[in-house]
């Protein structure tokens, strides 16, 4: 049911041959024969200034919803309400599949990259601990001479040649860095 439509001014309702009717930017509604009694631009019940639309089929629905009735209007933007609604779900569920997608793949990935870890882990053999080149000097004093020991001071235990290995053995190893020497 449309809202009954009637002059602000003289209260006189559509009939025919029907008066347009207009209604001003401050909403107040008037027929055409009170608009021409009143000032040009200015409301006859409020006294603001204002502009005039005349009423007809051919204006905005924006307008033409302020004269339909409340059940029509909750009908139709009910169903605009529901068209919206379904649409953004149809979204959202788009947008969770794609993440729960993705989720997926990355659980995987860690699930191989953790496979292969464990794989390296149990490939790798046990790392074994090597003496101290020192350390053994202190059982064999000869084979690795002290610092201050000359170094060809061992060869007179050995032959007049030495030989290769015996010549690295007797090589002395500083573990300090010469200032002189770049590291």
């Amino acid at each position: 049911m449309a809202v009954p439509v009637f002059c602000n001014s003289c209260l006189c309702e559509p009939r025919n041959p029907t008066p347009r009717f207009s209604l001003t930017s401050c909403g107040h509604v008037f027929c055409e024969i009170c608009l021409q009694k009143g000032k040009k631009d200015e409301c006859l019940v409020c006294r603001t200034a204002c502009r005039t639309l005349v009423l007809s089929k051919q204006i905005s629905p924006d307008i033409q919803s302020l004269f339909m009735g409340v059940d029509v209007l909750c009908k139709k933007y009910s169903k605009e309400i529901s068209q919206v609604s379904e649409f953004q779900e149809k979204h959202r569920k788009h947008l969770l599949t794609y993440h729960k997608q993705k989720i997926a793949k990355l659980e995987e990935s860690l699930k191989k990259v953790t496979q292969q870890m464990q794989q390296i882990q149990c490939m790798k053999p046990p790392e074994k601990t090597t003496p101290l080149p020192y350390s053994s000097a202190s059982r064999n004093p000869f084979s690795i001479p002290s610092r201050k020991q000359n170094v060809y001071s061992s060869y007179s235990l050995h032959s007049s040649r030495p030989s290769t290995s015996e010549t690295m053995e007797a090589m002395e190893i500083d573990p300090v860095p010469s200032p002189v020497r770049k590291v």
